[in-house]
Parts: structure tokens; C-alpha cells; sequence
């Protein structure tokens, strides 16, 4: 496998706008992600930026950004554009879609990923965490996946279904999707090329589009989910977890 680590960011976010250069110890958030991505170690890191500001925010650093399309629905999408872009001879066959806002993200857990497709009849792989506080079973924010086989022995299990909604009725616990997608080439190209399917306009889950599509998507569980910065409140959470960070470090 060749793998490209692709990281699309926009500015528009509805509950956090202009995240990608919220101010996290003095440097950019999508360049705390950006680092990730490069500990990680697994070949090329690029920056899909939705929006030259944040093209012009990592200048500084030499980074690889491209530039893409504002009006992209989807930070797929936004990978998918750029890989065109950066890699029109096709060598690299695997991407990871590498959120914009994951700036704790462990390195391990990207590796992790990627090695769950040496197992053929994956298109597409993605993590889970088990749910672990009661309330987050109804949280609509918090997006459920229903695995079979439901594996207690760290083999990736697939990915049946995907809700807001507790899912499947009666598992303890609940696992809790983490957005983070690695897939096969060709896989990146049906998801995009297809239009939205029913189920993912109705549960707001991109997923679903390719379940719906018949792509496999295997899913492997880990111990704890990476910080999503969506909030404030999550981007304190990361200035004090990448803070504590540095600090062991020193």
C-alpha cells in the first residue's frame, strides 16, 4: 500500500467558524494536525484547505496545501479534489481523511487505521470507541455504529449500520464512530461520484452513503476517542491536553 494523508479544513463551521486557525499555544490548530499526520510517518501529508486563509496561515511552515473548491460538500469531497491535484498519475492507492480538527489525535491510531486494510475485503476503514458515560447514548451528537461480529478481541469487525440514535438495541456498550476514514482509492472515487443516499439525508451521517453503496467498512475498536474540536469548550480542552503534552515533553 501507498498511503497519502490528506487533512481537508474550511472555515465554515457552524458552531465554531474559522477553527482550522483557532490559536492553540501559539500556533494554528490545522498545523497541530498537520503534525500529527506527520508523526504518523506513512508517506505524503497535504492540507485540503476550503479557504485560501488557511493556505496562507501555514505558508510559513512549507506545508503542502491545496487550495479547493469553497462550495464542496464534504471533507471527502475536499480529499478527493485535492488528491486529483496532487496526485494525477494515481501511485498513491490509500488515503487517510484526516479531520481538520483532530489536533490530539495520536499518531498510533493512524497507523492503526491503515493496517486494518492489509484485510482485502475492506474498501474503506474507520474507529470506534466503546461509550463509556450513560448520557452520551443519547446524545444525537455523538454518532453510533452497529458492528458485526462484535469483536471483544481487537479484530475489526464491519460496519452495519450508523445512527445518532442508540444502535443496536441491547449492546453493552455502544460504540461511539470516530471520523477518521481511511480508504482504497477506487472506494474514494465511487463515494464521491455517487449523489447523497436517502439514509444519510435523513440521519445527516455521509457513511451511510457508502454502506448504501455496497462498500465495506471495517472498523476497528480502540480505548479512547481523540478530541474533536467543534466548541469552544473542546478547543480549551485542547489547548489544556496538548499543554499537558508539551510539559511531559520538556
Amino acid at each position: 500500500m501507498k498511503p497519502v494523508v490528506i487533512i481537508p479544513a474550511r472555515m465554515n463551521s457552524s458552531r465554531l467558524y474559522g477553527k482550522p486557525l483557532a490559536d492553540i499555544h501559539g500556533e494554528p490548530m490545522i498545523q497541530h494536525v498537520l503534525r500529527r499526520g506527520l508523526e504518523a510517518d506513512l508517506g505524503p501529508v497535504l492540507v485540503a484547505a476550503g479557504d485560501p486563509e488557511i493556505a496562507e496561515a501555514l505558508a510559513p511552515t512549507g506545508a503542502h496545501v491545496i487550495v479547493t473548491d469553497p462550495n464542496l460538500a464534504s471533507g471527502s469531497d475536499r480529499s478527493h479534489a485535492a488528491l486529483a491535484s496532487f496526485d494525477p498519475d494515481r501511485i498513491y492507492d490509500v488515503i487517510v481523511n484526516l479531520q481538520g480538527d483532530m489536533p490530539t489525535i495520536s499518531p498510533l491510531l493512524l497507523r492503526k487505521a491503515v493496517s486494518v486494510l492489509d484485510d482485502p475485503t475492506f474498501d474503506i476503514v474507520t474507529l470506534a470507541t466503546p461509550i463509556s458515560d450513560p448520557l452520551n447514548a443519547d446524545r444525537t451528537a455523538v454518532v453510533k455504529v452497529a458492528v458485526e461480529p462484535a469483536s471483544e478481541d481487537s479484530v475489526p469487525g464491519r460496519a452495519v449500520y450508523f445512527s445518532r440514535l442508540p444502535i443496536p438495541h441491547g449492546a453493552q456498550p455502544l460504540l461511539h464512530h470516530i471520523g477518521l476514514y481511511v480508504y482504497r482509492r477506487e472506494a474514494l472515487d465511487r463515494f464521491v461520484a455517487a449523489k447523497p443516499s436517502r439514509l444519510e439525508r435523513l440521519e445527516r451521517l455521509e457513511q451511510l452513503r457508502a454502506l448504501t453503496l455496497g462498500l465495506t467498512i471495517g472498523v476497528s475498536v480502540v480505548d479512547a476517542s481523540p478530541l474533536g474540536v467543534d466548541t469552544y469548550e473542546d478547543l480549551e480542552e485542547a489547548r489544556r491536553q496538548l499543554g499537558l503534552d508539551a510539559g511531559s515533553a520538556s
